[in-house]
Order: structure tokens, then sequence, then C-alpha cells
């Protein structure tokens, strides 16, 4: 039999594999800081949920420049499928906040082993917010009726997309809203808010009977001279005038333009840095408040409530302060409405047109306000009748001013007899 035989010898031990480190190479960088010869780029960054690389395409960004300050840029990010916009300003909202350090971008190119920094541009990071058709840039706006269809075509809800997309300070904006409109219907609200004191004089003590009749602002029929024919304190009370002096910082930091303000005030507003003091924050008051009223008769016209939602996404101007919009609420509403009444509109229009003769000093050319007001001198002839104004002229082809003679003198109300058949 065939044997077989084994090796004695021990097996051979297995060679251990040495673990070789990755050592990372040094590189060689050529630093470029140089100013570029192109335009300096620009950085925006998404405070929201926002993921543009989630997208199935690309979003599309847009950079527009201001023609008179070249250093106030806005960028445009539209983002695809019909969503909001998101628009970073250099000029307002985080970036206008004082710069404390200086911002620069650095791009790395591996190929050429060169790091190029270069400064971004207006040496600001934009905070890029969502943005609706209504609220896009005017250079970038579409016409009313085609941000209409839009926002038909995509049936987008303004309060859902702030939920969804806003920052907590939109949230937090609009959850105050809908706490003031349903305080709005509540009367019990209201028992606590200060209307300011009467001071009336015994004589329009008197006349208060026949105020609601007339439908004018509260006045003094016994006044002698045309700044005290109506009361200034009543129509403007004390305890809404510090709500009422933001202009003032619209038009010192030069965003006048930006904020929506009508013919009326914007022809007048210069008039700001004529006055000092105590005459400028009147002035203020005056032109704050004509603002605010001119929204209130926008947004409250008599419609349906559909169209009314619709206007008031296309309607601009400066945001009315919640003290403010409920001492408008009190005066031109009534409970658990939110349209004006025949009444209330036409006492809102004798508002108006009695503060844009204290903004003119009692000589007032009423081409701006009819604008505002779209409509014509003959329409408002029957209101400044009803106020006690008369039209003078200095020539002819000149135009005619809307003073108000002291003491008041209003129309004779005539009733017609019926013939007898």
């Amino acid at each position: 039999m065939a044997s077989h035989e084994t090796d004695p010898s021990p097996a051979a031990p297995s060679k251990k594999k040495k673990r070789h480190s990755k050592k990372r190479k040094a590189i060689e960088v050529t630093v470029d800081a140089s100013f570029p010869g192109a335009a300096a780029p620009v950085v925006g960054y998404f405070p929201t949920g926002y993921d543009p690389l989630a997208a199935a395409e690309p979003p599309r960004a847009r950079l527009f420049r201001h023609e008179k300050h070249h250093n106030r840029v806005e960028l445009v990010v539209v983002a695809p499928g019909g969503g909001p916009d998101f628009v970073g300003r250099s000029y307002a909202g985080e970036a206008a906040a004082p710069q404390l350090c200086g911002y620069a971008l650095g791009v790395l190119d591996k190929a050429t082993s060169t790091l190029k920094i270069v400064p971004i541009a207006s040496n600001k990071i934009l905070r890029l917010e969502p943005h609706f058709e209504v609220q896009q840039p005017a250079h970038s706006q579409q016409s009313a009726a085609e941000a209409g269809s839009s926002v038909a075509d995509t049936e987008l809800n303004r309060q859902d997309l702030t939920q969804a997309y806003g920052t907590k300070k939109d949230k937090d904006k609009d959850n105050k809203w809908k706490s003031l409109k349903e305080q709005r219907n509540d009367p019990s609200a209201y028992l606590d808010l200060d209307l300011g004191e009467s001071k009336t004089t015994a004589d329009a003590t008197d006349s208060q009977a026949s105020m609601e009749v007339r439908n004018i602002p509260p006045y003094d029929p016994a006044a002698d001279t045309s700044e005290k024919a109506y009361l200034f304190d009543e129509i403007i009370p004390k305890n809404i005038r510090p709500h009422l002096l933001d202009i003032v910082g619209h038009f010192e930091s030069g965003e006048f333009g930006l904020k929506g303000y009508g013919s009326f005030v914007s022809n007048r507003v210069n008039k700001l840095q004529e006055l000092q003091g105590e005459d400028q924050e009147r002035l203020a008051w005056i032109l704050s408040y004509i603002t605010h009223l001119l929204s209130l008769l926008a947004r409250n016209s008599s419609m349906s409530k559909q169209k009314r939602k619709e206007k008031d996404q296309t309607i601009r101007g400066p945001i009315i302060p919640q003290a403010v919009h409920r001492k408008l609420l009190l005066m031109f509403t009534e409970p658990g409405s939110s349209s004006l009444s025949t009444e209330k509109h036409e006492l809102l229009i004798n508002y108006i047109l009695v503060l844009t003769l204290f903004a003119d000093d009692f000589r007032s050319e009423p081409t701006d306000i009819c604008a505002d007001l779209k409509m014509n001198r003959q329409m408002l002839k029957p209101y400044y009748d009803q106020l006690g104004c008369k039209s003078v002229s200095t020539g002819a082809f000149k135009p005619f001013f809307m003073t108000l003679p002291a003491p008041l003198k209003f129309p004779q109300q005539v009733t017609r007899r019926r013939r007898r058949k």
C-alpha cells in the first residue's frame, strides 16, 4: 500500500498586510485678490425651508440695479412650477443694517491651483424672502390682468404660502391681522380704546346734532378763521399721532418713492424739508392720515368679497398701523361689515378734502386729490359745497383754488313741493 508522507515542517506564517495611511499632499495655491474687471458677484441665501437644489429644474435668477442709486440692487429668484418668487434687496430689511465687516467670495480652481478672492456686490449678502405677484418690484411687475390670471391659474393662497415658505416675522404679522379682524367684530374689544377728548365750544356742541345730517368732520360754526373752522384735534386724535410719523423717515432715507404714496402727498412731501419741529410733525400727521384714508377708501369700496380680495392684492401703499386702523374701522365701518355704506363713503371723502385744505393752508388746487380719488372736479364740487368751500381763480385760463371762508356757510337744503294733481 502506498503511504502518504506528510511534511513535518510547520506551515509558513502568513504575512500581515501593512496598512498604509493616506497622507494628504500639500498643494501650492496662488492667491489672486485683485479686483475683477467684470461685475462683482452677488451672494444670497434662503432663510426659509425652500431648497433650490431639490427642484426638478433650477430656479431662474435675475439681478436689477437702481438707475440713480447704483449701490442698490435687487436679486430676484423665480421658483419653477409656479411657486413664489424670492427677492433680496441690498437697501432694505436685513441688508439695511449697519455693516460691521466686509464680505468676499473665494473661488478655487484646482486645475490651475489658483484661489481668486473677489468682493461681492455692494458688500452685502442678500436675504431672499418669498414674495408674490403683488409684492414684486415695480420693474418686474406684470399688469393687473396678468397677475390676476396667474393667481387664478396657480390657485395659490397667500396665507397658505406664507405659512409654508414665509419667515417667522411674516407669519406673526398674518396672525396679528387675523386676530385684529376677529376683534373688529367683537364690540368688547373697543371698550378700552382711547378715542381722544372732545374739545368744542358751546356753539360747536349745539351743532353736533346737525353734523350727522351734513355728514362732515367735526366743525365749529362760530369760528372766525379757517384754521379753527374744522376741529383738527378731533379729526386727527392725539393718541394716534405718534403712529403717523413714518413718512418723515421714508423721506429722509430716500425710500419715499418705493412706498407707493399718492399724487397729492408726493407733490407736497418736499415741504417736510422746509419745516422744523412741531410744524414738520403736523404736516407729517396730515399727509400720513390722508394716505391711510385713501387706502381705506380703495380697499373697502362697494363690491363683492371676491373682487375686494383681488383688489387688495393690487393696492400699493404704506401699511396702516394697527392703532390707526382700529380708529378708522370704528369711524367709517359698521360692526359686522367690511364695506363702506353710502353715508360713510361720503364722510370719508369729506375727511380727505378737509385734510387737503389743512395741508395747503386752506388754498388747495384739487387736481392731485382728484387723481387719487379717481374723480373729476365736477364730481367733487358737491363735496366741497357741503364743507362750505368756495372756488376762486386768479385770472382767465388759470387754475381754480378751493378756499374755506369763515365763519362757515353751508348750502341750504331746498325741499321741492309736489304739484297737486
